[in-house]
Order: C-alpha cells, then structure tokens, then sequence
C-alpha cells in the first residue's frame, strides 16, 4: 500500500515565524523607540482584498508592528496612485509597503508597484525585488513565493538537484518561485497556458509547485511517486489547484488548502518589515 503524503504544515511554520517575528519587532521597538511601520494600500472595496488587509493589519498587532491603511476610492487613478505610494516611498516613518492586490482593472499595477521603494518592498513585488531574487542577492522575496521556499526548509526537503516543475508564470507567483527555486539549484520547468503535455511535464517532477489559479487542474494521476506537491491555489470550498485527494496517495509531502502555503505569505510579509525597518535604522547612522 502506498503511504499516504507526509503535510507541508504552514499553519505551524507561520507561528514559528511569528514568534520569532515579535522578539524581533519588540528588540526594534526598545532600541528606536518606536515599533516598525508597514503601510498598507487598498484602492476600492473588493470584499476579498479588504478581509485580506485586515488580517494583515491583525498579524501586525499580534508580533508588535504598527500599521498604516491607506484606503483610496475605486476611482482613483494610476498617477494618483503612484502619487500616494511614492509619499509613502519618501516617509521616514514607513518601513514597508504592501499595494494590496488586485487593484481595479483601470490601474496600471506595475506602474503602482514600481513606485514602491525597494528598500520598502517588503511584499517583494518590484522589478528591483525580482532581479535580486533571480539572481541570489540580498533583497525582498516575493512573500508567497519566499513562503513557499521556508516551507521547504523546516521541513528538510533541499530544491538543489530536483526537477521542479511550476505550472503558472505569474509576476507576482510563478515567475519568481521559479527565480528563487533556480537561485537554490533545482532545474526549473515553467510552465503555462500555451504548454502543450502539462501532464508529461508535471509526470516528470520531482517538485511540482501549482500557482495558476485553476480548481484542481493538477490531477493526482498526474504526479510522480514521491514527488513533493506544494498547491499555492485557493478557490471557494477549500480547493486548490491540485486534486488533493489524488495527490496524497502518490506525493511524498503535500501542502493542504488551507493551512499550507497561505499562511506562510503574510508570516513572510511581517518578517520581512522588520528587517526594512532594521535595515533603514543602520541607514541613518
């Protein structure tokens, strides 16, 4: 009998994260004086995006960063925008700023995310951010993405060597976790809406990370026998972009929906604010 999938448990790694977070953000805040800032940006009121940004604003209060929303009307314009953001940019009092995504389809968002400060780019969403993760140097990791590479890590399972397969190419997804998995030596397939023999590809995957936004378009059948599975999607119901059920019963480790992948994004996301904070309290010396 095949022995079911061991679980790429992102609920626990989050806390782990967050505990380590708040040490760090209580040490920030007893040197300076002061706790660090993220800033958020919501443009509208898509019902999603505003319960994602409260929960950001939440896990702030719980390991000890102040927040600032930022709520602009559904009108508002790209040079508005870009105006806002880059005020926020030039506030010493900002540490990071996270442009809550998606903006309304009138915006131009990577204009909007350009005008983030790299030194700022705690959500690791600009080009500067994706240049550093391509090519190893220090900078910001797309949060998802960095989540998905840590979730690797506490669990032991090393990329270098693995045929990792990524099925979606995304900017903010699926281009830099391909970026970061080549960084970490894995030879990387990414693949997309145009490939033809997804499953031949997947089939042939030590690693497979599924971020395309499709219920359950990666089928169990699909997966290669001890294969490690990680499901960055979340659709209505709990379903991700794999078949759960299917995978388990081939997969060596599989990331549940939910509890896998999507804690570990704003775990990212606070850890990473307060290493801009730290980083512009050495600037100023």
């Amino acid at each position: 009998m095949p022995v079911p999938a061991r679980t790429l448990d992102g609920t626990a790694a989050a806390d782990a994260i967050y505990d380590s977070t708040a040490v760090a953000a209580l040490e920030f805040t007893e040197q300076h004086g002061r706790a660090p800032l993220l800033a958020t940006v919501l443009v509208g009121e898509d019902p999603s995006s505003q319960t994602y940004v409260r929960m950001k604003r939440s896990r702030c209060r719980r390991v000890g960063i102040d927040s600032r929303a930022v709520e602009l009307p559904a009108s508002t314009t790209t040079a508005e925008l870009v105006a806002r953001i880059t005020e926020l940019s030039q506030d010493p009092a900002v540490d990071g700023i996270l442009l809550q995504h998606p903006v309304p389809s009138h915006v131009d968002e990577r204009a909007a995310f350009e005008a983030i400060a790299p030194a700022k780019d705690v959500d690791g969403v600009t080009m500067a951010s994706y240049a550093a993760m391509a090519f190893g140097e220090p900078g910001f990791h797309s949060c998802t993405p960095g989540g998905i590479l840590r979730l690797l890590d506490v669990n032991g399972v090393d990329p270098a060597g693995m045929h990792a397969v990524v099925v979606g190419r995304s900017p903010i997804l699926g281009k830099p976790v391909s970026a970061l998995l080549l960084a970490r030596d894995a030879t990387v397939t990414t693949c997309h809406s145009r490939t033809k023999d997804l499953a031949d590809h997947v089939a042939r995957a030590d690693l497979v990370v599924a971020a395309v936004g499709k219920p359950e378009l990666v089928r169990g059948e699909w997966i290669k026998p001890g294969a490690v599975v990680v499901d960055a999607g979340y659709h209505p119901g709990g379903i991700g972009d794999v078949d759960q059920a299917g995978a388990a019963e081939r997969a060596s480790w599989l990331t549940p929906v939910p509890g896998g992948v999507g804690p570990m994004t704003i775990a990212l996301l606070l850890e990473q604010t307060v290493a801009a904070a730290r980083r512009h309290a050495r600037a100023a010396v």
